[in-house]
């Protein structure tokens, strides 16, 4: 039944990944910052799972959310580079929760439209923040700093590199220090670009015309 009312239209969970790039571009480097983040990534997940009709996904969801949510609190509590490093994983397991939710949500409309296309920019910013949380995992676990200016940069800094990697424009200000973020950024480039050139491009040439009344 949950499948049967699914709205499909991505657009609150366009907003609120929004908010989540927004906040996470702009509140301080700070570890009640990262609790807040699992929050508005909890909340994004239930609206994610509800617009695409997969409910019944709900109690694994909310069991992953419960404790990515008890690990954010115990991070404001007793601080440690392991905590920051294992809620940085959870960060980005909630956003590739979202990311498949919305994507399963796609395929199973069967056409494409308007909602769908909300979706695929949906999906294409979580590749943005999902590598942001990965950047940031690396650099409470690996010893060294995570850019080669060393330091392991702030937040704020590492969604910027993530984003000017997904979109390839390369500002070069910033270089990931280690083969393996080396590694890390050339795959997110080349599956930044891909997505555009393969998945998106794809959904807006095979749009009809007056296709889907809401994003």
């Amino acid at each position: 039944m949950g499948r049967l009312r699914a709205s499909h239209s991505y657009r609150y969970v366009l907003m609120m990944i929004v908010v989540v790039f927004a906040f996470t571009a702009t509140a301080p480097d700070t570890n009640w910052t990262r609790s807040v983040i699992v929050f508005l990534q909890s909340a994004t997940l239930v609206v994610a799972l509800w617009t695409s009709g997969l409910t019944k996904y709900a109690r694994l969801s909310l069991s992953v959310v419960g404790v990515a949510i008890a690990l954010s609190v115990l991070l404001v509590v007793t601080p440690s580079a392991a905590l920051t490093g294992a809620v940085g994983i959870f960060e980005l397991v909630l956003t590739l929760g979202i990311a498949a939710i919305v994507a399963f949500g796609i395929i199973d409309q069967g056409e494409v439209n308007a909602q769908s296309v909300t979706g695929a920019i949906c999906v294409y910013l979580l590749l943005g923040l999902a590598f942001t949380f990965v950047y940031g995992a690396l650099a409470a676990l690996d010893s060294g700093p995570l850019f080669v200016q060393g330091s392991d940069g702030t937040l704020a800094l590492r969604l910027y590199y993530s984003y000017i990697t997904l979109t390839t424009v390369g500002y070069g200000d910033y270089t990931l220090g280690s083969n393996f973020g080396h590694m890390l950024a050339i795959i997110e480039a080349l599956a930044g670009q891909l997505y555009l050139v393969t998945v998106v491009a794809l959904l807006v040439s095979r749009m009809r015309p007056g296709g889907g009344k809401a994003a």
